[in-house]
């Protein structure tokens, strides 16, 4: 379809006036993807027949005059993580492969309330463990921009399906920065809710504690509408936040004039590259034009925080793998197994230190950090997106070296909890997107996609499109 819309929000309203069906756009979407797919590796699983089932389940009931939600007949895609018993989930692992769970996500039950169309299931980075989106099973996913580059991990596959058009919206998580980091490498948005705005049930657990779930899709519009879906409290996750879901969409409009935007002057800032300084620096001048006011300001060294992290999360997924470590531990990649048998020797005092500090230490940040601003402003990635020929560094000691320099700017965040959300600003000196990252009081989402929305408003990067054609 050469005049599909380009949005959510557009398919969506296209879809309620009767301009375009759900099984056209479902149509269109999975030929792009089948056509796509060899060269960018993004999609484990096409569900073509049950997608376009659904699509015209999703016409009929519109036919009958039956709304289903605010999704109604828009095709999505999931991370293969989120599960589901009719379909395998594999979490990007060869432990996992032809595992069917006997239970549904929330996210999954929320979005199909909502009247989605799910259209497969996205390649990851195994069992999301890996800033780059490489998989030693499944085979790299690829940046549509460059398929030499990298397309971030680990929810690799929902940040290209959502940057080449073959989904209108994604759902990740993010551990570590596994939404942002790859949101920023393909040219989207993606957001990282506050820690409990959104339900785990039923998504394969990694780190307990730093675990969340969030939408990636093209416009701040798009991901207002997706969070408002699947966010809210659930029974079935003790750690979902009882908070009252916002209307998201509502503020979208109202601008950032008399805004502070909070511009670090220590650590996010020291290490960026030269041409991406440039982009980001142009990205705060658009907002500052828009009425916002730039303040510097001192952050407590977030270095600390990514230590804390680590010594929570990968003790907590050593847990979760316990019994595969004991009796599949060939099963795993080098650089995977690595990662989470390190958890095995981080003593259980520092563990229990690191999770006990966690609501002091969020304390502090707050009231040191958003007394003088109302939004924090970062690089998403510190450096150029790199090639996957460079990144591809297996298990060694040069691993460690390579993630912390890619998760610099995003995993302290997680170890707040705090919403953190990248939004695209430009493209680098080889054409390859550039994200900044807009960090929140807890549950101040609304917040952050009132920026966004305001930054995309007065720029047009986000309309632009990989060229594909090459593809």
């Amino acid at each position: 379809m050469n005049d599909a819309p380009d949005t959510l929000i557009g398919a969506a309203a296209a879809l309620a006036s009767g301009a375009v069906s759900s099984v056209e756009l479902t149509r269109d979407c999975l030929t792009r993807a089948a056509r796509l797919n060899q060269a960018l590796n993004c999609f484990l699983r096409l569900d073509t027949d049950a997608a376009l089932a659904a699509a015209a389940m999703a016409d009929a009931a519109r036919a009958a005059g039956r709304a289903l939600g605010p999704l109604h007949g828009v095709p999505l895609a999931l991370k293969d993580m989120f599960y589901d018993p009719t379909h395998e989930t594999s979490s990007g692992s060869a432990i996992r492969a032809g595992f069917r769970a006997d239970t549904v996500a929330t996210v999954v039950t929320r979005l199909q309330a909502a009247g989605a169309i799910n259209l497969g299931a996205l390649n990851m980075t195994e069992f999301a463990l890996g800033p780059t989106g490489h998989n030693a099973v499944y085979g790299a996913c690829r940046n549509p921009w460059n398929t030499a580059y990298i397309a971030g991990g680990s929810s690799s596959g929902a940040a290209v399906a959502v940057a080449a058009r073959l989904a209108y919206g994604t759902l990740g998580s993010d551990t570590g920065g596994s939404i942002r980091g790859p949101a920023s490498a393909n040219g989207v948005l993606g957001m990282k809710p506050t820690y409990g705005r959104v339900s785990r049930a039923g998504a394969m657990p990694l780190s307990w504690s730093c675990d969340h779930i969030g939408p990636l899709a093209r416009t701040a519009a798009d991901l207002a509408r997706l969070l408002g879906v699947i966010a809210g409290p659930d029974p079935a996750d003790s750690s979902a936040s009882r908070r009252a879901v916002p209307d998201y969409e509502a503020g979208l409009d109202a601008g950032v004039a008399g805004l502070r935007i909070g511009v670090p002057r220590n650590f996010y800032f020291e290490a960026v590259d030269s041409g991406l300084q440039r982009r980001l620096d142009d990205a705060l001048a658009v907002l500052a034009s828009a009425g916002a006011r730039l303040v510097a300001v001192d952050v407590a060294d977030p270095s600390e925080l990514t230590e804390l992290s680590r010594a929570i999360v990968y003790p907590e997924a050593a847990a979760a793998h316990a019994h595969w470590l004991r009796t599949r531990p060939q099963d795993y990649s080098p650089q995977v197994h690595a990662r989470i048998s390190s958890g095995i020797a981080i003593p259980a005092p520092l563990y229990l230190e690191a999770l006990q500090l966690r609501p002091r230490l969020l304390a502090r940040f707050v009231d040191s950090v958003y007394a003088h601003c109302d939004v924090l402003a970062t690089p998403t990635l510190a450096q150029p997106v790199p090639t996957l020929a460079a990144t591809d560094v297996g298990g060694g000691e040069t691993m460690w070296a390579l993630i912390a320099a890619l998760v610099r700017c995003v995993a302290p965040f997680n170890y707040l909890g705090v919403p953190a959300l990248s939004v695209p600003v430009g493209p680098d000196a080889h054409g390859l997107p550039v994200g900044l990252q807009l960090v929140g009081r807890p549950f101040s989402e609304a917040l952050l996609l009132r920026v966004a929305a305001s930054y995309q408003r007065h720029s047009d990067w986000h309309a632009h499109r990989p060229p594909l054609a090459a593809v």
